[in-house]
């Protein structure tokens, strides 16, 4: 049984199609050599990554055509379908923007917030670390802005879950901790995978967006 009325569905579906798209690195693949080789990047970005995208436009046509269509069994099936292919597109958009072949150093005000919230950058990066390392199977370690009250916070999102939606916290900094992020050259050694990749996290990128979310809400 329909249980909908299509044309007070139908009316508010957008009739055009946006596409998401795969977005640019800014390095070039061996741009991060030693500490992420070749191989993984192009794997990650044009099969992984490339997938995600894929895979999350086909969700959205399938779930304008649900609506369309009055089929709320089918627009409830897609959620899951969404959840990770979304997800997996914001999380790896937002992964390779904080990563860089360059030695960048956070800003004063990312220092002092870090300071504030886990009292040093050592405890910090102990604290990500750990995280990191009780992550079961896959997912990703977030460093977050909480909004209501004004702190930064740790978090681990499992599979492709998007920090956001799934925690309400706004990304500051990501690490993906899925096996095809490091283990053809890491192996199953993630402990590894995380100190070396901590020496490539573009701190210029993080303080931008930090700086930005304060600057949002002191507005």
């Amino acid at each position: 049984m329909n249980v909908l009325k299509k044309v007070s569905v139908s009316r508010f579906v957008p009739h055009f199609r946006w596409k998401h798209t795969l977005p640019e690195l800014p390095y070039e693949y061996s741009a991060l050599e030693p500490t992420i080789c070749r191989e993984i990047m192009e794997l990650h970005h044009q099969k992984h990554h490339a997938g995600y995208v894929e895979a999350f436009n086909s969700a959205e046509e399938q779930l304008r055509e649900a609506l369309v269509n009055c089929n709320p069994n089918k627009v409830i099936q897609l959620g899951n379908v969404l959840r990770f292919n979304g997800g997996g597109h914001i999380n790896h958009s937002l992964f390779w923007e904080n990563l860089s072949p360059h030695c960048t150093a956070p800003s004063k005000a990312l220092e002092s917030g870090l300071k504030q919230n886990f009292y040093s950058k050592e405890d910090f990066k102990q604290l990500m670390r750990d995280t990191a390392l009780s992550v079961q199977g896959s997912g990703w370690v977030w460093l977050g802005w909480h909004k209501p009250s004004k702190t930064m916070k740790i978090a681990a999102c499992c599979n492709q879950d998007p920090l956001e939606a799934t925690t309400g916290l706004l990304p500051l900094l990501g690490i993906d901790v899925w096996e095809h992020a490091y283990y053809i050259q890491y192996k199953n050694d993630r402990a590894k995978y995380f100190d070396a990749l901590w020496e490539i996290i573009d701190w210029k990128v993080v303080s931008n967006r930090y700086e930005k979310l304060r600057s949002l809400i002191e507005k």
